[in-house]
């Protein structure tokens, strides 16, 4: 009996051993929502502020925008560090200092939000019930801007208008989570 519990023990260590090491070098993604949390917590570019938020929902969040979203393409700008641009074949290097802040121009009219949270913690100014409804209808909550439509233009939404309530909810207490910052002082191209 005190060798089957040895050997018992043993082979559950040795799978929670195993369990941890992939886990550690992403060969044991699952595809489950734990491991997109785990997935998301290491791979943010910035330090969260984890301070009265959802843990789960900080982490989905930064899984969605870091590796779903594409967030940071059009709402850093630049994008990346100088010498960390992937499209150039240099190590990604994600600029921390302007991460979220917008300022990417697309056109004359077309400028990308700042998404980082205001002095209320709100992310862009906005409640999660004005957020979800932008998300979910493309309209641009800072109203119409002639000669534009009141949609987003370049904002993805109809993509995002499909994301699951919690999806939505994750995207914003991420948001939360992020260091505030002031408008991009450079926007540009």
């Amino acid at each position: 009996m005190k060798c089957r519990l040895m050997a018992i023990f043993a082979v559950s260590t040795a799978l929670v051993t195993t369990a941890f090491i992939a886990r550690a070098d992403g060969s044991g993604d699952d595809g489950s929502e734990a491991s997109r949390i785990w997935i998301g917590f290491a791979i943010a570019p910035v330090a969260l502020n984890l301070r009265g938020k959802n843990r789960a929902l900080v982490g989905l969040g930064s899984y969605i925008v870091n590796g779903q979203g594409a967030c940071n393409d059009c709402h850093t700008h630049p994008s990346f560090m100088s010498g960390g641009d992937p499209y150039r074949g240099e190590p990604e290097v994600i600029n921390s200092e302007q991460y979220l802040t917008g300022g990417r121009q697309f056109g004359p009219s077309i400028v990308s939000a700042n998404l980082t949270p205001d002095q209320f913690g709100r992310p862009a100014g906005l409640t999660f019930q004005q957020f979800k409804h932008t998300m979910r209808t493309g309209l641009d909550p800072d109203g119409p801007r002639p000669p534009l439509p009141p949609l987003l233009q370049v904002m993805p939404w109809p993509v995002y208008a499909k994301m699951s309530h919690r999806d939505l909810l994750a995207i914003y207490e991420y948001l939360r989570a992020i260091p505030p910052r002031a408008d991009n002082p450079s926007p540009g191209p």
